[in-house]
């Protein structure tokens, strides 16, 4: 800053430290909003990552190196001793060093030992055996077991005091508490281990432990140290029958050696946690490409060469990785439809900001260009002015998101503050220089219903709307992914672009046709109020755009999180049936059903007979068949939308000879066709039926195969209800699951909602994309204030005047009420039909499925984006009210101003 522009400054802001003050606000705010975007997003994704990795489960996040033994090459003291822990750890602390380099890992939880690879059948007589088959048991010496788990009962295992060899008989272990229960194994148990060409291996039990955390990956990442397992002998006839135990011993890792005096194939392993906290969603991609590399390529081959050139590393780290990147990648373009539509509102109110600062100056630097101020001088003592406010206040607004969102990126922050500082800063001197680049003292009428266009002006917006309109049309063509994907954060922009610009031309044709009409009509006030519109500035683009971007954004943002909520609604409700489902897996007591009816906000009870296990004549097919009452039923399917048929089409008719009719899915129609065929039910009795009704749906069953019949045909047992549908509002859960009890299971429709939510990625963004949204519409509202106060002078100057030819009070406010509806009316019925059309034009290209149910399987199919109607209205009626209430404000406060009451010649209502 020149030494003449600080007195400049110092004057400017003494001289109006009000305007100094609302622009350093305005910046403050922008700039703290701008900088929380991104830091929230960094935060949601990063806790979408690590809910990612922890539904992933440790046996597929863990990295797990494993290297066999060599077979060939090797003395039998040299495989002995790799197996010991000092060998064992060597190589895994060089195993941390060749996967540390590319993947963070949680030494904590990372451990190495050695197992058995195939479990080894124990013949001891005293342990379970379901089928008569002996269970079998894997052998492990694991490093850290005293660290990860409690002792339950005994003490940990020793190894003898003669270094473990191959030949050694007896060992030493101890098993986890739910290996101990389900094989009935205590402290002090002996188990013989079949040997290789010598005796049995003789394992004593020396005590029971209860690990820590049993879902940690300590215990996880192989799931068979910790938890037993009932296993089917495989290509066994009879797999009801067939299954034998499988747990774990597990032995001091001084012992590890003697696993080479059995069958089991001894491995060494060395298991690897990732430190999930020092995992960020920003670092995907270096993260994906190093578990790749460790997989298949140069990390391999470094982690061979630090621990066995055999090794063998195997995980699923990256098929999660590619699960939440395909989440992130489907959510970010719609996230950043609201990022976009709100930083153009912001970044159209600050430009405003600054056109309303030159407009209220227009005088003072007209004068300035006449006496002689050059234009870069002018406009740099003007920059210099906004600075010494703007820069200060952004500071202060990046400064207060970075400790309110502590944690994520501060480079994105940084720049999103930067670009509304400089965006504030360049809004005055860039209007100035635009303004006054010619000197001029009075400037010609620039009314908007006078003002015709220039051809260069002409060209420019034909241009636009042509370069909007394709990117658009590439959208709905392609669809949100890959390079259109980008589109659909523009997409309501565009469209607003391209509103904006066709109602600044349409704006002045209705003034032009009406002023003279009203000037006809009895009274003034109207007459004056369109006259007053048409002498509005011509520069009414600004204001329109942000309105229209604004409501477009609102309206687009309504319409997502409207279809999120019905994807949900809907899938939960294909799921669940009705608004809860009571079902047990044999018939329901009698007097449930009536308990449940009384229940509070249970309004319908549904009874159905069900039964999964109905077979065909031949007994080679299984299809669900729902024995129901076809009255209420068919109620329900109305209710639910879900496969409505008439009830009597589903009556049974005729005698017992005849056959029940059946709704049925098209499956099963396709299978049996319209003949009658027989089905054989669980009771044993056995029904004829005839498909007569085909429906995609039904609230009872799920899946694409079922029957439903009427009831009254079947026989009482198979007729006895199995499940209760319940149709009600606010139902009373408490007293539902009391009324319930042990007979049945209870599933809620709003749980089973709730579980589609299963990131806070998916969560995060709908808050993200809410508060965006509800940011860019306190931007439209600011802006459209801003316009308003923009002639706000000129409109008190005139009531004044009007008030000493006798306007009375309640006429002043007809009067500015009727002078604003020009711009609000087209402002809001623009913005609801272009949010409406906004909304039909992309619904082809966009798939709500991801956010919605985070998966892209889901029984509603394709979530598509649909119009809200309260998205429409809501936000287009709250631009009328704020219209007319600011005139409405400005009225009655300028009734109270004492000139006004000292130049008005008389007061009547």
């Amino acid at each position: 800053m020149n030494s003449g522009a600080v007195p400049w400054v110092r004057t400017r802001l003494r001289a109006a430290p009000g305007a100094a003050g609302a622009l350093a606000l305005l910046v403050a705010l922008t700039a703290c909003l701008a900088a929380a975007f991104p830091r929230a997003l960094d935060r949601y994704a990063d806790a979408g990552l690590g809910a990612a990795l922890e539904q992933g489960r440790p046996d597929r996040t863990s990295v797990l190196l494993t290297a066999p033994q060599p077979e060939f090459g090797w003395s039998m003291e040299q495989r002995q001793d790799a197996l010991r822990p000092g060998p064992l750890g060597e190589r895994y602390a060089k195993a941390l060093a060749a996967v540390d380099g590319r993947l963070v890992v949680d030494r904590a939880r990372s451990t190495y030992g050695v197992r058995t690879t195939r479990s080894l059948e124990v013949p001891e007589p005293w342990l379970p055996r379901p089928s008569g088959l002996p269970p079998q048991f894997f052998l492990a010496a694991q490093h850290g077991l005293g660290d990860h788990a409690g002792l339950s009962s005994g003490r940990l295992p020793r190894a003898p005091g003669a270094p473990v060899t191959a030949a050694t008989d007896r060992v030493e272990a101890v098993v986890t508490t739910e290996t101990a229960r389900s094989l009935r194994i205590k402290v002090g148990s002996v188990l013989h281990i079949p040997g290789v060409v010598r005796a049995p291996l003789t394992v004593h039990v020396t005590g029971v432990l209860a690990p820590r955390d049993r879902d940690g990956a300590y215990w996880a990442t192989q799931p068979a140290l910790r938890t037993p397992a009932l296993k089917t002998v495989p290509g066994s006839p009879d797999p009801n029958n067939d299954k034998y135990w499988v747990g774990t011993l597990l032995l001091a890792p001084d012992a590890a050696p003697a696993l080479l005096g059995t069958a089991g194939n001894p491995l060494r392993y060395w298991q690897l946690a990732p430190d999930t906290a020092a995992l960020h969603a920003r670092d995907l991609g270096r993260l994906s490409s190093a578990v790749a590399a460790l997989e298949t390529g140069p990390g391999l081959r470094e982690v061979r060469s630090a621990v066995d050139p055999a090794t063998d590393v195997s995980t699923d780290l990256d098929e999660v990785f590619a699960s939440f990147e395909g989440l992130r990648s489907s959510i970010g373009p719609l996230i950043a439809v609201a990022f976009v539509g709100a930083a153009t509102v912001a970044g159209v109110v600050l430009l405003m900001a600054g056109g309303l600062a030159a407009d209220r100056r227009r005088a003072e630097l007209a004068l300035l260009r006449a006496r002689g101020a050059s234009l870069p001088g002018l406009a740099g003592r003007l920059l210099a002015e906004t600075a010494v406010v703007a820069l200060p206040a952004g500071a202060l607004g990046l400064a207060a998101a970075l400790l309110a969102l502590p944690g994520g990126r501060p480079a994105p922050a940084v720049g999103a503050a930067v670009a509304v500082t400089v965006v504030a800063c360049a809004g005055l001197p860039l209007r100035a220089a635009v303004e006054h680049r010619t000197v001029r003292v009075h400037g010609g009428r620039q009314d908007v219903a006078s003002v015709r266009p220039s051809r260069r002006r002409t060209v420019a917006e034909l241009t636009a709307v042509a370069l909007a309109l394709g990117a658009v049309e590439t959208l709905r063509r392609r669809g949100a992914t890959g390079s259109a994907g980008d589109l659909v954060s523009l997409a309501p922009v565009l469209v607003g672009v391209i509103a904006a610009l066709v109602l600044v031309r349409l704006y002045p044709l209705p003034l032009r046709r009406l002023t003279r009409p009203a000037g006809r009509l009895r009274g003034a006030v109207g007459h004056l109020a369109l006259a007053r519109a048409g002498r509005t500035s011509a520069s009414a683009v600004l204001p329109l755009l942000a309105l229209l971007t604004a409501l477009t954004t609102a309206a687009f943002g309504g319409s997502v999180l409207a279809g999120v909520a019905d994807a949900r609604d809907r899938a939960a409700l294909l799921t669940i049936g009705a608004d809860a489902r009571i079902e047990a897996t044999g018939p329901l007591p009698s007097g449930l059903p009536g308990r449940v009816r009384g229940t509070s906000g249970v309004r319908e009870v549904t009874e159905v007979g069900l039964a999964y296990q109905a077979k065909t004549e031949d007994g080679r097919e299984t299809l669900p068949l729902a024995g129901v009452d076809p009255a209420t039923y068919a109620a329900l399917a109305a209710r639910t939308g879900m496969g409505a048929f008439p009830a009597d089409d589903l009556k049974r008719r005729g005698g017992p000879a005849e056959p029940l009719r059946a709704l049925v899915s098209p499956a099963v129609a396709e299978r049996f066709g319209t003949e009658p065929f027989p089905m054989r039910l669980e009771d044993g009795t056995s029904v004829t039926l005839r498909a007569a009704l085909v429906r995609d749906l039904t609230p009872a069953v799920t899946g694409d195969a079922f029957l439903v019949v009427d009831r009254a045909g079947l026989s009482a047992e198979a007729a006895r209800p199995t499940v209760l549908l319940l149709t009600g509002d606010h139902l009373d859960t408490g007293a539902l699951r009391r009324a319930t009890g042990d007979a049945a299971s209870l599933h809620l429709r709003s749980e089973d909602r709730a579980r589609y939510v299963d990131s806070p990625l998916q969560s995060g963004a709908e808050r993200v994309y809410t508060a965006a949204v509800a940011a860019g519409a306190g931007y439209a509202v600011l802006a459209l204030l801003l316009s308003l106060l923009r002639a706000a002078p000129e409109r008190a100057a005139l009531l004044a005047r009007l008030r000493t030819m006798g306007l009375t009070r309640s006429q002043g406010r007809r009067l500015l009420v009727l002078e604003s509806l020009p711009l609000a009316v087209p402002a809001a019925a623009g913005g609801a039909l272009t949010g409406w059309a906004t909304v039909r034009l992309l619904s082809p290209g966009i798939d709500l499925t991801t956010i919605a149910l985070a998966t892209t399987s889901s029984p509603v199919g394709r979530a598509q984006l649909r119009t809200d109607p309260w998205s429409l209205a809501v936000p287009a009626v709250a631009v009328l009210v704020v219209a007319v209430g600011v005139a409405g404000v400005q009225a009655w406060w300028s009734g109270r101003r004492a000139s006004v009451t000292e130049l008005r010649a008389g007061d009547t209502r």
